[in-house]
């Protein structure tokens, strides 16, 4: 059983990203406060559920959790400002939407820079240990499934619906085919191996 929080305070927010190492399409985070008697026994890191299990808890979260945010951060701005620092945006913003403001924030993984004059904790596999994180990873791993699965109508050719625009082999052969379109994140080693020029 996941722990509900890290300190005892009312109001204190889990969040995490999904994304993170693909090669197309938004990154995108989620942040949650969940009440003080959430207790929920499925509700575990997104990565051990099956899609149908997400969408299921995607709306007891969002129906019991006390707020949530969810932000996507585009290609332009990765390409930009990096993946790092996109992921920790996408939180700070879905951080912004709560209300009532968190007293505590707690993170999934080792990297995150302060928000506010807000106390925060980094904790590596979160999502696995706090139920307020775990809520955010299925938060953010739904609603950017959904955006992939919108802009698969688009460029079908990239299977975006399955992959979720993770550089599966599949995928890269389509970019060696079809070339990449305005959802690639330009920054990223698109394909395994640079083109080589012959002399």
């Amino acid at each position: 059983m996941l722990l509900r929080n890290l300190k005892d305070c009312d109001h204190e927010c889990g969040t995490d990203e999904a994304g993170r190492g693909c090669i197309a399409g938004p990154v995108t985070a989620a942040a949650v406060i969940l009440p003080k008697h959430f207790e929920n026994e499925f509700l575990r890191d997104s990565k051990k559920l099956t899609h149908q299990k997400r969408l299921l808890l995607k709306k007891i979260i969002e129906n019991d959790c006390a707020s949530y945010g969810i932000t996507h951060i585009f290609m332009e701005t990765i390409d930009e400002i990096n993946i790092l620092n996109s992921s920790i945006l996408a939180m700070h913003k879905s951080i912004e939407k709560l209300s009532p403001e968190p007293e505590h924030i707690i993170v999934d993984g080792n990297r995150f820079k302060p928000f506010k004059n807000i106390a925060y904790e980094c904790i590596v596999k979160g999502d696995d240990k706090y139920l307020s994180i775990a809520a955010a990873s299925i938060l953010a791993k739904t609603y950017r499934d959904e955006y992939m699965e919108s802009i698969h109508e688009e460029y079908p050719m990239y299977n975006w619906k399955k992959n979720k625009g993770y550089p599966t082999k599949e995928h890269r052969e389509a970019i060696r085919k079809y070339g990449i379109t305005k959802y690639h994140r330009k920054s990223f080693k698109l394909l395994p191996e640079q083109l080589e020029l012959e002399l």
